[in-house]
């Protein structure tokens, strides 16, 4: 019998989507975030998505094109102080943009990122603003945590160090693993992969890799949502529908 404070619905929202020219020819890309509901009525926030307005500085990342969070939530009924956590896979800033408006929630991030992020590394110093804002409130985790009954984040650094992905556990779907940026396409999700420039580590990228393909056959998981990967976006239930 599940927890009540377990799971009971999931919601993908898309933020943005564009298309990336590569020398393969062009890549759909999208940019996401993620709202989990427990069945006592908790909400839990995974990232925040690309900030209001902003413009990508170099040809080919992707802009925000889409509604934001806070619309997502407001189409739900739901306004940033209904927000009891909220997760960050990383403080890059297409996944920071509106982390300063849930100053009610209880963010959670893995230490190693947080302490790297604050030390001033510049990768992090566009989405500062958000992340770093005086009212927000964080929560320290080291490596993989059970946040709740059903809900596990897991320790994958590659793409940053101390990225975390997240293991949703449905009560119709079953597992359901959100990869993030850890594996931003599905054609990544291989033991051999090559890391992207914006990836910080290859070696630890690919340990990463591996112990998420390992994790999808021993649960087994339902199914994975890579974090950019712009035509698996498009074969989704997306927000407002849900996964249970």
């Amino acid at each position: 019998m599940p927890s009540s404070t377990s799971p009971a619905r999931l919601y993908l929202m898309e933020l943005g989507r564009t298309t990336v020219p590569t020398s393969a020819g062009p890549l759909a890309m999208s940019v996401g975030c993620y709202l989990i509901q427990t069945a006592d009525g908790k909400s839990i926030l995974i990232d925040s998505g690309l900030p209001s307005g902003h413009e990508p500085p170099t040809p080919g990342e992707v802009s925000g094109s889409g509604s934001d969070v806070l619309a997502h939530l407001a189409a739900l009924d739901l306004g940033p102080d209904d927000v009891d956590l909220l997760v960050c896979s990383h403080f890059d800033i297409d996944h920071v943009g509106h982390h300063d408006a849930f100053s009610r929630a209880e963010l959670v991030v893995q230490r190693a990122h947080y302490e790297l992020a604050r030390s001033g590394h510049p990768r992090f110093a566009a989405g500062r603003a958000h992340w770093d804002h005086p009212a927000l409130r964080y929560r320290l985790v080291d490596g993989d945590t059970q946040l709740l009954p059903g809900l596990t984040l897991l320790a994958s650094g590659g793409h940053a160090p101390g990225h975390q992905s997240v293991l949703v556990k449905l009560p119709r779907t079953g597992a359901v693993l959100l990869a993030i940026d850890a594996v931003v396409m599905e054609h990544l999700f291989h033991a051999e992969r090559r890391a992207w420039p914006t990836d910080d580590d290859e070696d630890q990228l690919r340990a990463s890799t591996r112990r998420l393909l390992d994790l999808v056959e021993r649960e087994p998981v339902a199914f994975t949502v890579f974090g950019h990967d712009g035509a698996q976006w498009q074969r989704l239930r997306k927000a407002p529908d849900f996964y249970d």
